[in-house]
C-alpha cells in the first residue's frame, strides 16, 4: 500500500480541515458585504417613531429644545423610549432608506429638515401628513421656531392629533 492510495473517510477530512476550510475569511467577507451605516441616535425606538432634527452644535439637541420635544412627546403620551432622535448634523449620510432599514420606522417627523435632505423623492409642505413607502411623514419648522410661536404649535398639534388619533 502506497501513500498515494490512502482513502480517508469524509468525516475525518471534515475534522482535519475544520478551521482551514471555514474560518475568518468567510466571516470577513460577510461583514464587508453589509454596507448599511449605523446612525447615532437617542431613545429606544419602541414605537418605531423617528424624529430628525438639525442641531449642529449639540450631539442630539440643545437642552431647551430637548425639553420642548419631551413636552410634545408627553402630550402624545410618548417618551424617549418610544422614539429614535437623530441629528442630521451628526449623521451626514442620513437617508430615508437607511432609516427604514435601521429603525423600521413607521412615522418620521422632520423638524427644520427638508424632505430632500434625507433623499425623499417627493416634496411636501409643512404640516401636511404625507404617506410614502408604508411610512407616515410630517415636516415642520425647527423646534426652536415652534417653541416660541403659538400659531405654529397649534398647526403641529393638529397634525399630531391626526397621526396618533388623540
Amino acid at each position: 500500500m502506497s501513500l498515494n492510495n490512502i482513502q480517508i473517510p469524509a468525516i475525518v477530512l471534515q475534522d482535519l480541515y475544520r478551521n482551514s476550510l471555514t474560518g475568518q475569511q468567510t466571516e470577513n467577507v460577510l461583514l464587508s458585504g453589509t454596507t448599511a451605516e449605523k446612525y447615532a441616535f437617542l431613545g429606544d425606538n419602541q414605537q418605531r417613531i423617528t424624529i430628525i432634527v438639525n442641531a449642529a452644535p449639540a450631539m442630539y439637541l440643545p437642552d431647551d429644545e430637548l425639553n420642548f420635544l419631551l413636552g410634545i412627546l408627553a402630550a402624545c403620551k410618548l417618551t424617549m423610549a418610544d422614539v429614535a432622535l437623530l441629528n442630521c448634523a451628526k449623521n451626514p449620510s442620513l437617508n430615508y432608506t437607511g432609516i427604514r432599514e435601521q429603525f423600521s420606522a413607521e412615522k418620521i417627523f422632520l423638524f427644520g429638515i427638508e424632505p430632500a435632505t434625507i433623499g425623499l423623492p417627493l416634496q411636501f409642505p409643512y404640516y401636511q401628513v404625507q404617506k410614502y413607502n408604508d411610512q407616515v411623514y410630517l415636516s415642520s419648522p425647527a423646534l426652536k421656531i415652534l417653541e416660541n410661536n403659538k400659531a405654529e404649535k397649534t398647526k403641529l398639534w393638529a397634525c399630531l392629533k391626526q397621526i396618533f388619533s388623540i
